[in-house]
């Protein structure tokens, strides 16, 4: 008997996977990605999804440098760059379709994957068997770290404070540490390899450090850029 489609074991994860590729764009196990589908051949990739009990998308990064449209969205140049070899599986959680045709959906992270291979593209959009093993432990998240949570909040706490970003600490205080850090590793405005990073790191401790130190830096950064001002 298998599990729920939304806690899977790791056999019952499809071998194949439809993949949309998006530079600079982040899906962690458990966190939620807002996406919004237009392109024909991604607009199929997601009707197709949906007819999948599990409707799964697997979201990883191309190699080559991208340009941004007007609305700050990634435009690969390449139609079909080389990829990471390292992704994300997401479950469509919700959707809503717009009144121009565009999807605008959520995905649920379940597991990160290696790509085994790409396969033949169907209806215009990329597809790849998918190796889940490596990442098995990804269906069985904790909920602590092993790092000192008071420095992670200190060192946000910091770094919102010069983004001029306003947050409900009460929440987040209540918030668990993966989910925290989940959730901060896909917002920050990080680059791309750094996002790969976070992504690759094969503990969530080992993901809290890089998170904790990208922060640093940028608190770092600013602090120099605001001397050097005056």
């Amino acid at each position: 008997m298998t599990q729920s489609v939304f806690y899977p074991k790791i056999d019952d994860l499809p071998k194949v996977i439809p993949v949309f590729p998006l530079t600079g764009v982040l899906l962690l196990p458990i966190g939620k990605l807002p996406l919004n589908i237009f392109e024909p051949r991604y607009l199929t990739m997601v009707r197709d999804a949906l007819a999948d009990e599990q409707r799964i998308i697997g979201m990883v990064q191309p190699k080559k440098p991208d340009i941004s449209d007007n609305a700050g969205r990634s435009i690969t140049i390449d139609k079909d760059p080389a990829l990471y070899k390292t992704g994300c599986a997401g479950r469509i959680s919700s959707f809503t379709e717009s009144e121009d045709g565009r999807y605008l959906l959520t995905l649920s992270g379940v597991c990160r994957f290696e790509i085994a291979e790409e396969i033949e593209s169907k209806d215009g959009y990329r597809r790849i068997i998918a190796n889940f093993n490596k990442f098995r432990s990804d269906l069985n998240p904790v909920k602590t770290l092993e790092i000192e949570r008071e420095r992670l909040l200190k060192v946000v706490k910091q770094y919102f404070e010069l983004q001029n970003i306003d947050a409900n600490w009460d929440v987040i205080k209540e918030t668990s540490d993966v989910q925290l850090l989940t959730s901060l590793a896909m917002t920050c405005p990080f680059g791309p390899n750094e996002r790969q990073a976070i992504l690759e790191a094969e503990t969530h401790s080992l993901r809290a450090e890089i998170v904790i130190t990208l922060l640093e830096m940028a608190i770092m950064e600013n602090g120099e850029t605001s001397g050097a001002s005056h």
